[in-house]
């Protein structure tokens, strides 16, 4: 096995792995619910990227398109469906994963059950050392440090950030110190599905597009956050990035399906020890 391109290839995942996380794990932190819908916010923003480059633009015009496209799907749906259930959180989450069902069966349709390939903004690879090193997936990389930064410093540096922070800590408290906590909450879900929307985007030129595309990132990332801690922006980062490297990492020296119980077995013995997570509450 060559190492440098493996540590790539699981660098890679692990990176679209931790915006998908990120999105899901701010929705869950702020409302209390898990946002069953959160693997279609993926899949319409690889499909976004598609249909953008159907009509004969660069791809990477769609990957700037497929946040801001999902943000307003997610907006739109907290304003209709979502924030109806928020006292009722069980509720809200069989409200997701109906919307999820539609969405994703929409999309089905619309494709026609068939994959298809999306072509990456960077083609080719360049060398390290006497290794060849895939441009694009080096990119996503790059592009998820900085996504993480700059919702690190929104979180923790900016007045929306305090808010945020201010109505998962006690709503009742912020609603009284002047914060429209239905503004927040609706502006803190649209966040979450523009970032899943972005990791659709970044990872549909690697992975074919298909309407099960964002499936098997949604019980991951369910256990990703509960591993990092409900509240914690570095705890979801920490168990995106185990859960994400894990389930790269052991497919090569493992078969999948043996790879994938012992991500899940793992997950499970920290939980067991650790019930709160790895880091819990928001850090400031």
């Amino acid at each position: 096995m060559d190492v440098v391109p493996f540590v790539f290839d699981v660098a890679a995942y692990s990176a679209i792995f931790v915006l998908v996380v990120l999105g899901l794990g701010i929705i869950a932190s702020m409302m209390g619910i898990f946002n069953f819908a959160h693997g279609e916010f993926v899949l319409l923003g690889a499909y976004t990227v598609y249909l953008v480059e159907g009509t004969g633009m660069p791809s990477w015009f769609g990957m700037l398109l497929a946040p801001l496209c999902v943000a307003i799907v997610g907006l739109v749906l907290e304003r209709l469906v979502i924030r109806r259930f928020y006292a009722a959180p069980v509720v809200a989450m069989l409200g997701t994963y109906a919307i999820a069902l539609v969405l994703r069966e929409g999309v089905r349709g619309l494709l026609g059950g068939q994959f298809y390939n999306v072509s990456a903004p960077l083609v080719g690879s360049f060398g390290l050392g006497h290794f060849s090193i895939s441009k694009w997936r080096s990119a996503v990389i790059v592009i998820t440090v900085v996504v993480m930064v700059g919702c690190y410093l929104l979180l923790v540096r900016t007045r929306f950030g305090l808010q945020m922070r201010a109505s998962l800590e006690n709503p009742a408290l912020a609603r009284a110190s002047g914060i429209s906590t239905s503004r927040v909450y609706a502006a803190t879900f649209a966040l979450g599905a523009g970032l899943a929307g972005l990791a659709g985007g970044l990872m549909v030129p690697i992975y074919s597009l298909n309407a099960d595309l964002g499936v098997p990132f949604l019980i991951k990332s369910f256990l990703a956050v509960m591993l990092g801690g409900m509240g914690s922006f570095e705890g979801s980062v920490a168990g995106a990035a185990l859960v994400g490297a894990t389930s790269a990492a052991l497919p090569w020296v493992i078969k999948p399906v043996v790879a994938n119980l012992l991500v899940f077995l793992i997950a499970i013995v920290i939980v067991k020890f650790r019930p709160e997570g790895l880091l819990s509450r928001w850090r400031s």
